[in-house]
């Protein structure tokens, strides 16, 4: 079991208070041997390129880190190439510094865990842990000390494709799950742990229209009530490192924003770590407004940035603008030595080539015991949207057609950001079924359409995943021909890996032409359908779920994909993902979420008509299609009304909130019990309700189980309009449920 509350404990810093001073001293003698250029030389990260094994001392590369002038580099693959730029840092350059190497490592390296947004569905926080502890010991033994993770953006607009990399609408999820990952990457910072990169600071998750890169711009009591939870946990949790993010806050380019960068992140929020730039983000400065690249150095450098990735801004201008006097030698001081002691958390000083164990570069990857752990987490992320009848799960018996172009995909099962992965190595759905039914059942399997209609859509939507083109009209036809001689019809159709993630924002969430006709045409056939939704997103399943049978949301499962829906389709394993998005049935009511404040006038949940003067659409209803929270299992369970130690508490106390949760199905099975709040009454507008805790439970079937949460005042604290943390006595709804829009309530009243 593992129960979560808002008021997570700081995990303890890594260093001693006797290391700190080590660290100090260590770094103090260091700074003191170094050149100007040396230092400004440690804030330079650039891309490793295309370096050629043996041929490192000859590159661009190679000169600057044998001159001392370049402190990183991100994207080299390969553990030989790695440690020959290493050695040139260390044996060439004048005082040996040691570079650190980073690598978007952002769900898994060679053995491929689910996408994080379907890692947030499992609500297993122990189990995202473990992932990102495999994933650091994969992407160390290949020699990448730092990994650009986790991404803790609130994100509650679908089109974003950046969504994919979050943990969905919820500030506390995002910042409990990012908190997890920070644990497992960096550990105690042994051979095997990696820095953690927390990402993107902040609110990139509110780009507006959805668009990649875009402005966003918002209240600070906003932005304190919902976007910065999440960040402010990762440093209560640890984390090494930051990335600013690309958009503007109050105005001000983040990466240039001294009160978002210094103000909050450092002071309010003690984060004693350094901070990196996204990509080219300084030279960006100027396309926003900022001034000449000198302008932005200053600015970003004197607001709080370390690192500058990939511009070459800080090598090419800082010390013209120590000379100008925009910045002074502290600057440039604070930066360096903030770089210097995350390599030597890293242990770099001590063994530059720790992370270059040639036997750690075979032997620690894509184990039997991480294939596992990827497997067992992938099933846990699948929700089961609809299942007719309880068509799920199927009968390992008679005859089976897998229709879509996902069906028998090998190089899309990782899904967006897998940097690591091996694709040959994969089983593909189509292999995984002919194996887990092989003497039991037929499976036949047809393409059956392309992913979109117009090639130029798919190809800008492929980003090196490609699926091989067919002629739609042909593919359509062979597919309904095994799918009328089939007993049921299993549908794989959806996103391509690359329709999510960086740069892949879509206007349109629907399934996408061609596939739909395809879908159409074999409901059509009246045999029984299984919707296996791919998706990096929340997707538009408004006619699916009128129309088709069962519909599997699998998101993108990683390099255990095809074993995974094999576990879950044919009953081996109880489907127990729950949303940590919200789905909505039209693309104009994005965007959408839970969480949100009312209006003067609402129309309550569930109206069917339209309701003139009152805040609703003429042509469609408000309410969403998939609720957060919402997931279906192959049994059922029952709540009990909520029990409350106490009806009142004081802004000091605690009270105690009890529910028993029964398994009223057929099947042992998991269910994630879920606790919200709402202030009913406050100095400024609060949302509808909050979540603020859940559990994770195991019911056999029959069984019955009493859950309880403690409410806490923190539970019940938000920043006020002066943005001061505040508990406001009144009442609170306390909820409990399956579901947000499925749950039990009792009143509490905090005097």
């Amino acid at each position: 079991m593992r129960k979560i509350f808002l008021a997570i404990g700081i995990l303890c810093s890594v260093l001693t208070a006797s290391a700190q001073d080590d660290m100090k001293t260590f770094v103090d003698n260091l700074m003191a041997k170094m050149t100007l250029k040396e230092k400004i030389g440690q804030l330079n990260l650039l891309p490793g390129g295309d370096i050629t094994t043996g041929q490192a001392m000859n590159s661009p590369l190679g000169t600057l880190a044998a001159k001392g002038e370049l402190g990183a580099i991100l994207n080299v693959k390969g553990q030989d190439k790695i440690r020959e730029l290493q050695e040139i840092a260390v044996k060439k350059s004048r005082l040996g510094i040691p570079m650190i190497f980073g690598q978007d490592v952002i769900h898994g390296y060679e053995t491929v865990f689910p996408i994080p947004l379907a890692q947030a569905c499992s609500w297993d926080l122990a189990a995202i842990e473990e992932g990102a502890r495999i994933a650091a010991k994969e992407a160390t033994a290949q020699g990448i000390s730092w990994v650009y993770s986790p991404m803790v953006d609130v994100s509650i607009d679908p089109r974003w494709g950046r969504i994919a990399e979050s943990a969905g609408e919820d500030p506390l999820l995002n910042g409990l799950v990012g908190a997890a990952l920070i644990r497992g990457y960096q550990g105690n910072y042994g051979p095997e742990n990696a820095m953690a990169c927390v990402k993107h600071y902040a609110l990139y998750g509110a780009a507006e229209a959805g668009r990649d890169y875009n402005t966003t711009d918002m209240s600070r009591v906003r932005m304190y009530n919902q976007y910065f939870l999440p960040f402010k946990m990762a440093v209560e949790a640890g984390a090494g490192s930051f990335m600013s993010s690309f958009n503007i806050v109050d105005g001000i380019p983040a990466t240039g924003n001294k009160w978002l960068l210094t103000e909050v992140l450092r002071n309010q929020w003690k984060f004693d770590g350094f901070l990196a730039t996204d990509y080219g983000a300084i030279n960006e400065m100027s396309v926003h407004g900022i001034g000449e690249q000198d302008v932005c150095v200053a600015q970003a450098l004197k607001a709080g940035t370390d690192i500058d990735m990939c511009s070459g801004a800080y090598i090419n201008q800082l010390e013209k603008c120590l000379n100008n006097g925009t910045v002074t030698i502290a600057d440039i001081d604070l930066a360096c030595r903030r770089v210097l002691e995350a390599k030597y958390k890293l242990g770099l000083f001590k063994d530059p080539y720790r992370f270059c164990d040639k036997k750690r570069a075979t032997k620690d990857m894509y184990t039997a015991e991480s294939r596992l752990a990827a497997r067992n987490l992938a099933a846990e992320t699948f929700v089961l949207l609809k299942n007719q009848h309880n068509l799920l799960p199927l009968k390992k018996e008679g005859k089976i057609a897998l229709v879509g172009p996902l069906g028998d995909t090998r190089n899309n099962l990782p899904g967006m950001w897998s940097t690591g992965d091996k694709p040959e190595k994969y089983t593909t759905l189509k292999e995984a079924m002919q194996k887990a039914l092989k003497g039991k059942a037929t499976v036949t399997y047809a393409q059956g359409s392309n992913i979109y209609r117009d090639a130029q859509t798919q190809k800008a939507a492929s980003f090196g995943r490609e699926i091989t083109r067919v002629d739609d009209t042909q593919a359509k036809a062979e597919a309904l021909r095994i799918a009328r001689e089939s007993d049921v019809i299993i549908a794989a159709l959806g996103e391509m890996a690359e329709m999510s993630g960086e740069s892949s924002s879509r206007s349109d969430l629907h399934l996408p032409d061609v596939q739909m006709e395809l879908l159409q045409a074999l409901v059509a056939t009246g045999k029984p359908v299984v919707l296996l939704n791919y998706s990096g997103r929340p997707t538009i399943l408004t006619w699916e779920n009128e129309n088709v049978n069962s519909i599997l949301n699998v998101w993108y499962g990683g390099s255990e994909t095809g074993d995974a829906i094999c576990d879950v389709l044919f009953g081996d394993k109880v489907p127990s993902g729950k949303l940590t998005t919200t789905f909505p049935k039209s693309m104009g009511q994005i965007p959408m979420y839970y969480n949100h404040l009312n209006t003067g006038r609402p129309v309550p949940d569930g109206a069917q008509e339209f309701r003139k003067y009152q805040s609703n659409y003429l042509d469609i209803r408000n309410d969403e299609l998939y609720p957060f929270g919402y997931g279906l299992s192959y049994t059922t369970f029952s709540y009990g009304d909520i029990t409350l130690s106490a009806n009142s508490m004081s802004q000091s106390g605690t009270v105690k909130a009890t529910v028993t949760v029964s398994n009223t199905g057929r099947y042992d099975a998991d269910e994630v019990v879920q606790l919200y709040i709402r202030d009913r009454f406050a100095s400024i507008s609060r949302p509808v309700k909050e979540l603020k805790g859940f559990e994770r439970i195991s019911l056999k079937a029959g069984e019955s189980k009493t859950i309880s949460f403690n409410i806490t005042p923190d539970m019940l604290k938000f920043y006020n309009s002066d943005l001061h943390f505040v508990l406001e006595p009144g009442d609170f709804d306390i909820m409990i449920g399956p579901h947000s829009k499925n749950l039990k309530t009792a009143k509490l009243t905090v005097i």
